[in-house]
């Protein structure tokens, strides 16, 4: 079982050389050779065959949790071999799915438990009874910075000869209550050396938090189109959105939105018209945190006869192959209805990743 007592000692050569010097030295000599010999805070996780892993913990769910090492990148430990956890982290334990304790620190207990340490009497809970371990996310923080881009290429030679490429960008950076995000996509087929898909998209929204959960969102997107009728696409708008969650298991949010678009066609034709808008925005990491199921779009209904509606979503899978790699499968729908340059896009993607 884990002891708590570390004991350095301190050889007599140094505590002669303490000694030649004034006291104001002796003292600061004192604190640097203490600082010097007191270990590194980290958390500790004993393993009930015995051995013990330090790091630092990221989040516990799907069975597995997460430990941050300096000597073996991140780990994800089988949740079954853990016999009890350290930590000085202010964690989020939760024996449920709706409610949660702030504990202070982890302190370990008798093998198959922990004790939460908070402001009141510490609670020693079976580690049988979490459901997740995480960090909690303040409403205010200084600087946050996450995205990742993706790159789908395939390649196909038979009797029609296919070429495809997809990059996709999505970033997000937060500081304090103000939020930024950015979005990016190229797509380009050709078959037979003819081009079916040439299209390319941007996306910037910036959100001002109200407070924990409510924002302000105003968004500018561009989308251009080589090959259909429905060659230039703006929009502006603005709205109200809420974020459900946002943790180290990932966020969900959505957006209700005035739109202004305005739509240009190959022949010349223009059309502008106001519309009701959806966003949403969800992702959710699985099993330790290696796999991440996402989804992100909007529905629109014209205000007008211009068109039924428009949808443009994409969902998928991302395969975490190392801290910042991943693979990545995606579907993507586009839909523009009712206009006079209907889009009815169906596009399937399988690529490799870079995520921060």
């Amino acid at each position: 079982m884990p002891g708590f007592l570390r004991i350095r000692a301190v050889s007599p050569f140094i505590m002669s050389s303490i000694k030649a010097f004034s006291p104001l030295s002796r003292i600061l000599l004192c604190l640097a050779v203490a600082s010097a010999s007191t270990p590194v805070l980290a958390d500790t996780v004993w393993l009930k065959n015995g051995d013990r892993l330090s790091g630092t913990i990221r989040v516990f769910d799907g069975n597995k949790l997460v430990l941050e090492t300096g000597y073996g990148g991140t780990i994800a430990i089988d949740w079954k071999q853990v016999a009890t956890l350290e930590s000085e982290q202010h964690l989020l334990v939760k024996q449920d799915d709706v409610t949660g304790e702030h504990a202070k620190a982890l302190v370990p207990a008798e093998p198959g438990k922990v004790t939460l340490a908070n402001d009141t009497a510490p609670k020693t809970v079976e580690l049988a009874s979490i459901e997740q371990i995480m960090k909690p996310k303040p409403l205010i923080e200084d600087f946050s910075w996450k995205g990742n881009i993706d790159v789908g290429v395939d390649y196909k030679r038979a009797e029609k000869d296919t070429d495809d490429y997809d990059i996709d960008l999505k970033t997000q950076a937060r500081h304090g209550r103000w939020r930024h995000n950015a979005e990016a996509e190229y797509n380009r087929e050709k078959q037979n050396e003819v081009e079916t898909t040439d299209n390319w998209s941007a996306d910037y929204a910036l959100d001002r938090f109200l407070d924990e959960k409510w924002f302000w969102q105003g968004r500018l997107g561009y989308k251009r189109d080589y090959i259909e009728d429905l060659a230039r696409q703006r929009t502006i708008g603005t709205g109200p959105g809420y974020q459900f969650w946002d943790d180290e298991l990932g966020a969900f949010s959505l957006a209700g939105l005035i739109n202004r678009r305005d739509y240009e066609y190959a022949n010349g034709d223009k059309d502008n018209f106001y519309a009701l808008t959806a966003r949403w925005d969800y992702n959710r990491y699985l099993v330790g945190k290696t796999v991440e199921l996402f989804t992100s779009g909007e529905v629109g209904k014209p205000l007008g006869n211009v068109a039924d509606y428009a949808l443009d979503a994409e969902a998928g899978l991302r395969y975490k192959v190392t801290d910042w790699a991943s693979l990545n499968i995606k579907a993507e729908k586009d839909i523009v209805s009712g206009s006079d340059g209907d889009i009815d896009e169906t596009r399937y993607s399988l690529g490799f990743g870079v995520g921060w």
